[in-house]
Protein backbone atom coordinates (compact mmCIF):
# COMPACT_ATOMS: atom_id res chain seq x y z
CA UNK A 1 0.00 0.00 0.00
CA UNK A 2 1.11 3.53 0.74
CA UNK A 3 -0.71 6.06 2.62
CA UNK A 4 -0.98 9.12 0.48
CA UNK A 5 0.75 9.27 -2.81
CA UNK A 6 0.84 12.31 -5.02
CA UNK A 7 -0.08 10.21 -8.03
CA UNK A 8 -3.26 9.08 -6.31
CA UNK A 9 -4.43 12.63 -6.16
CA UNK A 10 -3.83 13.03 -9.87
CA UNK A 11 -6.60 10.52 -10.38
CA UNK A 12 -9.11 13.29 -9.74
CA UNK A 13 -8.06 14.93 -12.98
CA UNK A 14 -6.62 12.17 -15.15
CA UNK A 15 -9.59 9.88 -14.54
CA UNK A 16 -12.98 11.62 -14.64
CA UNK A 17 -16.06 10.17 -13.02
CA UNK A 18 -16.36 6.76 -14.65
CA UNK A 19 -19.49 5.70 -12.80
CA UNK A 20 -22.26 4.51 -15.07
CA UNK A 21 -25.69 5.98 -14.60
CA UNK A 22 -27.91 3.10 -13.56
CA UNK A 23 -30.07 4.12 -10.62
CA UNK A 24 -28.95 7.45 -9.24
CA UNK A 25 -27.28 7.08 -5.82
CA UNK A 26 -29.01 8.77 -2.90
CA UNK A 27 -26.76 11.21 -1.06
CA UNK A 28 -27.12 12.21 2.58
CA UNK A 29 -25.13 13.51 5.53
CA UNK A 30 -24.80 12.15 9.04
CA UNK A 31 -23.01 13.39 12.13
CA UNK A 32 -19.91 11.25 12.78
CA UNK A 33 -17.42 12.11 15.53
CA UNK A 34 -18.10 15.82 15.23
CA UNK A 35 -18.06 16.06 11.44
CA UNK A 36 -20.84 16.06 8.87
CA UNK A 37 -20.01 12.96 6.84
CA UNK A 38 -21.37 12.74 3.31
CA UNK A 39 -22.31 9.36 1.89
CA UNK A 40 -24.26 7.82 -0.98
CA UNK A 41 -26.35 4.67 -1.07
CA UNK A 42 -26.97 2.71 -4.26
CA UNK A 43 -28.10 -0.77 -5.26
CA UNK A 44 -29.81 -3.56 -3.38
CA UNK A 45 -28.52 -6.66 -1.66
CA UNK A 46 -26.03 -7.39 1.09
CA UNK A 47 -24.44 -4.23 2.55
CA UNK A 48 -21.03 -3.15 1.27
CA UNK A 49 -19.09 -0.11 2.53
CA UNK A 50 -16.77 1.54 -0.04
CA UNK A 51 -13.80 3.61 1.15
CA UNK A 52 -11.88 5.93 -1.21
CA UNK A 53 -8.21 6.84 -1.36
CA UNK A 54 -6.39 9.98 -0.20
CA UNK A 55 -7.30 13.24 -1.97
CA UNK A 56 -10.20 11.39 -3.57
CA UNK A 57 -13.97 11.37 -3.18
CA UNK A 58 -16.90 9.16 -4.24
CA UNK A 59 -16.92 10.19 -7.94
CA UNK A 60 -13.17 9.56 -8.21
CA UNK A 61 -13.71 5.90 -7.33
CA UNK A 62 -15.33 5.50 -10.72
CA UNK A 63 -17.40 2.69 -12.15
CA UNK A 64 -16.49 0.06 -9.55
CA UNK A 65 -19.22 1.48 -7.30
CA UNK A 66 -22.00 1.01 -9.85
CA UNK A 67 -20.71 -2.47 -10.68
CA UNK A 68 -20.74 -3.51 -7.04
CA UNK A 69 -24.21 -1.99 -6.63
CA UNK A 70 -25.62 -4.63 -9.01
CA UNK A 71 -25.47 -7.22 -6.22
CA UNK A 72 -25.02 -5.13 -3.07
CA UNK A 73 -26.44 -2.16 -1.25
CA UNK A 74 -23.39 0.05 -1.46
CA UNK A 75 -22.63 2.69 1.15
CA UNK A 76 -19.89 4.91 -0.29
CA UNK A 77 -18.64 7.53 2.16
CA UNK A 78 -16.27 10.47 2.06
CA UNK A 79 -13.59 10.69 4.75
CA UNK A 80 -12.69 13.59 7.03
CA UNK A 81 -11.96 16.71 4.96
CA UNK A 82 -12.52 14.89 1.66
CA UNK A 83 -15.26 15.61 -0.84
CA UNK A 84 -18.37 16.95 0.88
CA UNK A 85 -17.43 15.80 4.40
CA UNK A 86 -16.39 18.55 6.79
CA UNK A 87 -12.98 18.66 8.43
CA UNK A 88 -12.46 18.79 12.20
CA UNK A 89 -9.58 19.79 14.48
CA UNK A 90 -8.03 16.32 14.56
CA UNK A 91 -5.22 14.54 12.72
CA UNK A 92 -6.06 12.11 9.94
CA UNK A 93 -4.77 8.74 11.11
CA UNK A 94 -5.76 5.22 10.14
CA UNK A 95 -7.18 4.41 13.58
CA UNK A 96 -9.21 7.65 13.43
CA UNK A 97 -10.51 6.83 9.96
CA UNK A 98 -11.41 3.30 11.05
CA UNK A 99 -13.26 4.58 14.09
CA UNK A 100 -15.11 7.03 11.84
CA UNK A 101 -16.28 4.17 9.63
CA UNK A 102 -17.45 2.22 12.68
CA UNK A 103 -19.34 5.28 13.96
CA UNK A 104 -20.80 5.83 10.49
CA UNK A 105 -22.09 2.26 10.42
CA UNK A 106 -23.73 2.77 13.80
CA UNK A 107 -25.28 6.04 12.64
CA UNK A 108 -26.89 4.51 9.54
CA UNK A 109 -27.90 1.26 11.25
CA UNK A 110 -25.35 -1.09 9.70
CA UNK A 111 -24.51 -3.78 12.24
CA UNK A 112 -22.09 -5.59 9.92
CA UNK A 113 -21.02 -5.24 6.29
CA UNK A 114 -18.47 -6.24 3.69
CA UNK A 115 -15.89 -3.52 2.97
CA UNK A 116 -14.01 -2.51 -0.16
CA UNK A 117 -11.25 0.05 0.23
CA UNK A 118 -8.66 1.51 -2.10
CA UNK A 119 -5.31 2.99 -1.03
CA UNK A 120 -5.89 5.06 2.12
CA UNK A 121 -9.35 3.53 2.24
CA UNK A 122 -7.86 0.03 2.15
CA UNK A 123 -5.60 0.79 5.12
CA UNK A 124 -8.56 2.31 6.96
CA UNK A 125 -10.52 -0.86 6.16
CA UNK A 126 -7.68 -2.98 7.53
CA UNK A 127 -7.68 -0.97 10.76
CA UNK A 128 -11.48 -1.29 10.89
CA UNK A 129 -11.14 -5.08 10.77
CA UNK A 130 -8.44 -4.92 13.47
CA UNK A 131 -10.19 -2.47 15.79
CA UNK A 132 -13.84 -3.38 15.10
CA UNK A 133 -13.80 -6.97 13.79
CA UNK A 134 -17.44 -7.48 14.71
CA UNK A 135 -18.42 -4.95 12.05
CA UNK A 136 -16.58 -6.48 9.07
CA UNK A 137 -17.74 -9.59 7.26
CA UNK A 138 -15.11 -9.61 4.48
CA UNK A 139 -12.56 -6.98 3.43
CA UNK A 140 -11.41 -6.36 -0.14
CA UNK A 141 -8.31 -4.16 0.13
CA UNK A 142 -6.76 -2.71 -3.02
CA UNK A 143 -3.21 -1.29 -2.78
CA UNK A 144 -2.80 -1.91 0.94
CA UNK A 145 0.15 -2.41 3.25
CA UNK A 146 0.50 -3.21 6.94
CA UNK A 147 4.06 -1.92 7.47
CA UNK A 148 6.05 1.04 6.16
CA UNK A 149 8.82 -1.37 5.22
CA UNK A 150 6.52 -2.72 2.54
CA UNK A 151 6.58 0.48 0.48
CA UNK A 152 8.76 0.82 -2.58
CA UNK A 153 12.13 2.43 -1.72
CA UNK A 154 11.46 5.28 -4.14
CA UNK A 155 8.26 6.19 -2.35
CA UNK A 156 9.85 6.05 1.09
CA UNK A 157 12.58 8.37 -0.15
CA UNK A 158 9.98 10.80 -1.50
CA UNK A 159 8.05 11.20 1.77
CA UNK A 160 10.55 13.54 3.53
CA UNK A 161 10.48 15.81 0.46
CA UNK A 162 6.70 16.34 0.61
CA UNK A 163 5.69 19.96 1.19
CA UNK A 164 2.23 21.53 1.20
CA UNK A 165 3.32 23.98 -1.51
CA UNK A 166 4.02 21.12 -3.91
CA UNK A 167 0.31 20.28 -3.98
CA UNK A 168 -1.30 23.71 -4.12
CA UNK A 169 -0.77 24.31 -7.85
CA UNK A 170 -1.73 20.80 -8.91
CA UNK A 171 -4.90 20.48 -11.01
CA UNK A 172 -6.59 18.37 -8.35
CA UNK A 173 -6.39 21.33 -5.96
CA UNK A 174 -8.97 23.07 -8.15
CA UNK A 175 -11.03 19.90 -8.34
CA UNK A 176 -11.18 19.84 -4.57
CA UNK A 177 -13.02 23.16 -4.48
CA UNK A 178 -15.90 21.86 -6.59
CA UNK A 179 -17.23 19.56 -3.86
CA UNK A 180 -15.54 20.66 -0.67
CA UNK A 181 -17.59 21.68 2.34
CA UNK A 182 -14.87 24.31 2.86
CA UNK A 183 -13.43 25.32 -0.54
CA UNK A 184 -10.45 26.97 1.22
CA UNK A 185 -9.59 23.86 3.22
CA UNK A 186 -7.24 22.16 0.77
CA UNK A 187 -3.91 23.31 2.30
CA UNK A 188 -4.98 21.97 5.69
CA UNK A 189 -6.01 18.66 4.15
CA UNK A 190 -2.61 18.38 2.46
CA UNK A 191 -0.84 19.12 5.73
CA UNK A 192 -2.76 16.35 7.48
CA UNK A 193 -2.17 13.85 4.70
CA UNK A 194 1.56 14.56 4.63
CA UNK A 195 1.59 13.97 8.39
CA UNK A 196 -0.23 10.69 7.78
CA UNK A 197 2.64 9.54 5.58
CA UNK A 198 4.99 9.94 8.51
CA UNK A 199 2.87 8.04 11.02
CA UNK A 200 4.33 4.73 12.20
CA UNK A 201 2.82 1.64 10.60
CA UNK A 202 3.78 -1.83 11.86
CA UNK A 203 0.65 -3.94 12.09
CA UNK A 204 2.08 -7.39 11.40
CA UNK A 205 1.06 -8.99 14.70
CA UNK A 206 -2.43 -7.54 14.46
CA UNK A 207 -2.84 -8.78 10.89
CA UNK A 208 -1.65 -12.23 11.89
CA UNK A 209 -4.34 -12.34 14.59
CA UNK A 210 -7.17 -11.31 12.26
CA UNK A 211 -10.06 -13.68 11.60
CA UNK A 212 -11.64 -11.51 8.90
CA UNK A 213 -11.12 -12.88 5.35
CA UNK A 214 -9.19 -10.38 3.24
CA UNK A 215 -8.82 -10.07 -0.53
CA UNK A 216 -5.50 -8.33 -1.18
CA UNK A 217 -5.45 -6.61 -4.57
CA UNK A 218 -2.21 -5.11 -5.82
CA UNK A 219 -0.73 -3.86 -9.06
CA UNK A 220 2.51 -5.45 -10.18
CA UNK A 221 3.97 -1.92 -10.23
CA UNK A 222 2.17 -0.62 -7.13
CA UNK A 223 3.55 1.53 -4.32
CA UNK A 224 3.61 -1.59 -2.18
CA UNK A 225 6.18 -4.20 -3.17
CA UNK A 226 4.97 -7.55 -4.41
CA UNK A 227 6.96 -9.23 -1.65
CA UNK A 228 5.01 -7.26 0.95
CA UNK A 229 1.65 -8.29 -0.52
CA UNK A 230 2.73 -11.94 -0.49
CA UNK A 231 3.94 -11.57 3.11
CA UNK A 232 0.57 -10.15 4.12
CA UNK A 233 -1.21 -13.01 2.37
CA UNK A 234 0.89 -15.50 4.34
CA UNK A 235 0.17 -13.69 7.62
CA UNK A 236 -3.51 -14.21 6.86
CA UNK A 237 -2.99 -17.94 6.32
CA UNK A 238 -2.67 -18.02 2.55
CA UNK A 239 -0.04 -19.41 0.23
CA UNK A 240 -0.26 -23.14 0.95
CA UNK A 241 -0.73 -25.65 -1.91
CA UNK A 242 -4.40 -26.06 -2.72
CA UNK A 243 -4.27 -29.58 -4.18
CA UNK A 244 -2.92 -31.35 -1.12
CA UNK A 245 -6.16 -32.11 0.68
CA UNK A 246 -6.50 -28.98 2.81
CA UNK A 247 -9.13 -26.26 2.30
CA UNK A 248 -8.09 -23.04 0.64
CA UNK A 249 -7.45 -20.02 2.83
CA UNK A 250 -10.49 -17.73 3.21
CA UNK A 251 -8.17 -14.85 2.28
CA UNK A 252 -7.01 -14.27 -1.30
CA UNK A 253 -4.33 -12.46 -3.30
CA UNK A 254 -4.83 -10.88 -6.73
CA UNK A 255 -2.07 -9.21 -8.74
CA UNK A 256 -3.09 -6.93 -11.61
CA UNK A 257 -0.58 -7.07 -14.50
CA UNK A 258 1.04 -3.96 -15.99
CA UNK A 259 -0.66 -1.92 -13.27
CA UNK A 260 0.70 1.02 -11.32
CA UNK A 261 -0.89 2.30 -8.13
CA UNK A 262 -3.20 4.80 -9.79
CA UNK A 263 -4.12 2.32 -12.53
CA UNK A 264 -5.62 -0.11 -10.03
CA UNK A 265 -8.86 1.83 -9.62
CA UNK A 266 -9.19 2.53 -13.38
CA UNK A 267 -9.89 -1.15 -14.15
CA UNK A 268 -13.40 -1.66 -12.74
CA UNK A 269 -14.18 -4.77 -14.80
CA UNK A 270 -11.07 -6.55 -13.56
CA UNK A 271 -11.57 -5.39 -9.99
CA UNK A 272 -15.17 -6.57 -10.03
CA UNK A 273 -14.11 -9.95 -11.42
CA UNK A 274 -11.92 -10.45 -8.34
CA UNK A 275 -14.11 -8.80 -5.69
CA UNK A 276 -17.50 -10.35 -6.44
CA UNK A 277 -16.43 -14.04 -6.29
CA UNK A 278 -14.55 -13.27 -3.06
CA UNK A 279 -17.63 -11.72 -1.45
CA UNK A 280 -19.80 -14.61 -2.63
CA UNK A 281 -17.28 -17.19 -1.49
CA UNK A 282 -17.03 -18.90 -4.87
CA UNK A 283 -13.72 -20.46 -5.97
CA UNK A 284 -12.39 -22.14 -9.12
CA UNK A 285 -12.55 -25.89 -8.77
CA UNK A 286 -9.34 -27.84 -9.22
CA UNK A 287 -8.96 -31.56 -9.88
CA UNK A 288 -7.73 -32.39 -6.37
CA UNK A 289 -8.46 -29.37 -4.18
CA UNK A 290 -10.59 -29.84 -1.08
CA UNK A 291 -12.59 -26.72 -1.79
Amino acid sequence: MFRTVLAVAMLLVVVPNLASAQSKPKGARVNVNGMQMYYEVSGKGTPLVVLHGAYMNIPAMGAIISKLAKAHQVYALEFQGHGRTTDIDRPITYPNLADDVAAFMDAVGLEKADVFGYSMGAAAGLQLAIRHPEKVNKLAAASVSYDVEGWQPEFKAFIPQMKVEMFLEMPFAKEYRKLAANPEGFPELVRKLIALEKEPMAWGEQVKSMKTPVLIITGDADVTTLEHSVAMFRLLGGGAPGDMGKPLSPSRLAVLPATSHTAVITQPELLHAFIEPFLKGSTPKGMFAAQ
